[in-house]
């Protein structure tokens, strides 16, 4: 509750106590005026339900596929990658759960890749353009519509930003709120939700849209550092469009109303905040260095985030399990294993980030989840590859698709990102979901899924 209006219900309540204390035959009408004024207040305070009202996702066209062997074929007539470089590479693809059907933008099929600027305002064009118009027929909305403006992109940050080529692009309004998020990583699509519902509680009958991406064609590394060269066989072409809004409207037509968001972060530890770090290497040459230290810290900040989570949303008996196990770890046995909550108890659908099949299936093991919860995750990196921010809207897609999704069920998506950062966001299925099969990303090909991984 903000400061001013608890003076102002403090001064009211104070003056009311002294008239009724002062002029008892009117306490009556005084008991009224106090309870119709203490109502009005509390009911005036509560922000206003967020909605997401509906997402688009972009299915790249097929000329940007890029099977396994072609993207070998590419690295091997690279003048600067010599065999053991590739040999590695090879290897990063083999076990990274990746299909043959994932995308690159047209900048890096040329050999060798072209990373410069208008190539990267080309991929925007290309995912965002596109994504924002498919959203925009898909809710019948203009761009006049739109009240705040968030694009997220980790790497490319251009002047004018994201957001003003957006807003140029589709003659948006003068006045409206528009953000570019930049180096916040794989959870940056969670966490511009985060902060677009942060708005919506002081602005009423608004609606946001959310552009979520990674632009590809300058984050190409051209150097021969194995840990700098992992991401190169690893992120791939993708991007989201989500329309979120507190409007009255959004109760009846609205696909999922936002229930909690939560974001925790270790930059400020060192080991946590160097895991995963753009440098030059010794020749000079920019990329992103993955060190041994990465999973680690992303367990540590996963662990602080769901036991925030917990506390705020599982049922008693899972949080005195959990606190007991805490208790005898520290004065009994220290050896003791602490107990994992079952989040399975109240939410139905996960969406993790989509990092790699180990740490998908380490990340499972440590929710305690079953393969079936691990499936859209496993199944979106097969088909789409590590798509970034983006790709937690293809898993959505993913069960959407399935008809897994029912009135009432919650759905967790998790996004994690370098520094190391954690943003959940829990949501509810508000009216029944079908027919999204031939209408998303998955058309044509989610009959061929889940598979076995």
């Amino acid at each position: 509750m903000e400061l001013p209006k608890l003076l102002s219900l403090l001064i009211f309540f104070t003056i009311e106590s002294l008239l009724i204390l002062l002029k008892p035959e009117l306490n009556t009408f005084h008991v009224v005026v106090v309870t119709c004024y203490f109502f009005f207040f509390i009911f005036k305070s509560r922000p206003l339900p967020v909605y997401l009202v509906d997402y688009s996702c972009l299915k790249p066209p097929n000329s940007c596929r890029v099977p396994r062997a072609a993207f070998i074929e590419h690295a091997q007539m690279m003048d600067f990658l010599d065999k053991e470089s590739i040999n590695f590479m090879s290897k990063v693809l083999s076990h990274s759960g990746q299909s043959e059907e994932t995308y690159l933008p047209p900048a890096i099929h040329y050999i060798p890749p072209k990373s410069d600027h208008q190539e990267a305002i080309n991929e925007v064009h290309m995912s965002l353009f596109t994504v924002f118009e498919d959203l925009l027929a898909k809710t019948n909305l203009s761009p006049l519509d739109i009240d705040v403006l968030i694009v997220n992109c980790s790497g490319f940050c251009p002047a004018p930003s994201l957001s003003s080529i957006i807003v140029n692009k589709f003659s948006m309004r003068e006045d409206i709120k528009s953000y570019t998020i930049s180096g916040m990583g794989c959870s940056a699509s969670a966490l511009a939700i985060d902060m677009a519902q942060n708005i919506l509680k002081t602005h009423k009958n608004f609606n946001a849209v959310i552009l979520s991406t990674e632009i590809l064609s300058t984050g190409w590394y051209p150097g021969k550092e194995p840990t700098m060269l992992v991401l190169n066989c690893l992120f791939r072409m993708g991007a989201g469009a989500i329309l979120i809004s507190n409007k009255k409207e959004g109760k009846k037509t609205a696909k999922y109303k936002l229930l909690n968001t939560l974001r925790s972060q270790r930059s400020f530890d060192d080991k946590a905040y160097f895991s995963a770090y753009r440098e030059e290497d010794s020749n000079g040459f920019t990329g992103v260095t993955l060190k041994r230290d990465l999973l680690q810290a992303a367990g540590e900040t996963l662990r602080t985030n769901i036991t925030n989570l917990g506390s705020q949303m599982l049922p008693y008996t899972e949080k005195i399990w959990f606190g007991v196990s805490v208790l005898r770890k520290m004065f009994v046995d220290k050896s003791t294993e602490i107990y994992v909550p079952n989040f399975k108890s109240v939410i139905q659908h996960f969406c993790l980030p989509t990092s790699g099949k180990p740490v998908i299936k380490e990340m499972g093991k440590g929710l305690k989840l079953g393969e079936s919860d691990m499936e859209p995750a496993l199944m979106t990196l097969h088909r789409f590859g590590n798509q970034s921010s983006s790709s937690l809207w293809y898993e959505l897609a993913y069960i959407e698709a399935k008809e897994k999704v029912k009135k009432g069920d919650k759905i967790w998506l998790l996004g994690m990102g370098t520094g190391t950062k954690c943003t959940s966001l829990i949501w509810e299925c508000n009216r029944p979901i079908y027919g999204e099969a031939q209408k998303g990303p998955w058309a044509e090909t989610i009959d061929k899924y889940p598979l076995t991984m």
